[in-house]
C-alpha cells in the first residue's frame, strides 16, 4: 500500500487573482496619514504604537498594500481609533465607483 503525500498550498493569491484594489489602498493610506498627522505622530511612533514595521505604514500611507484586517485592528489601536474611522472613506470611495 503506497501513501500519497499531500503538498501544502501555495502561499499568496492565485495566479490572475485580483484583489487589490487601488482606489482604496489610496483612500485607506491618506486616511491613515492624516490621522497619524493629527496625531503629531511619526510614521516610525505609529509603528512602535501599532506593532507593525515601520516600512509597511509608509507602504500603508502610500496606497501600495492593502492591510488584512489584523493589520487594520493593529493601525486603529496605534492610532486610538476606531477601525471603522480608517474604513470608512475608503467605503465611500468604493461605493461611489460605477
Amino acid at each position: 500500500m503506497s501513501i500519497r503525500l499531500k503538498t501544502a498550498p501555495k502561499a499568496g493569491r492565485p495566479k490572475g487573482a485580483r484583489s487589490f484594489d487601488e482606489t482604496v489602498a489610496k483612500m485607506l493610506g491618506a486616511t491613515a496619514r492624516a490621522r497619524r498627522l493629527d496625531n503629531e505622530m511619526s510614521q516610525e511612533q505609529l509603528a512602535d504604537a501599532s506593532g507593525l514595521e515601520r516600512s509597511y505604514v509608509g507602504r500603508l500611507e502610500r496606497g501600495g498594500s492593502q492591510p488584512t484586517l489584523l493589520a487594520l485592528l493593529k493601525l486603529a489601536k496605534g492610532l486610538d481609533c476606531d477601525v471603522s474611522e480608517l474604513v470608512g472613506p475608503a467605503e465611500k470611495a468604493f461605493r461611489r465607483r460605477k
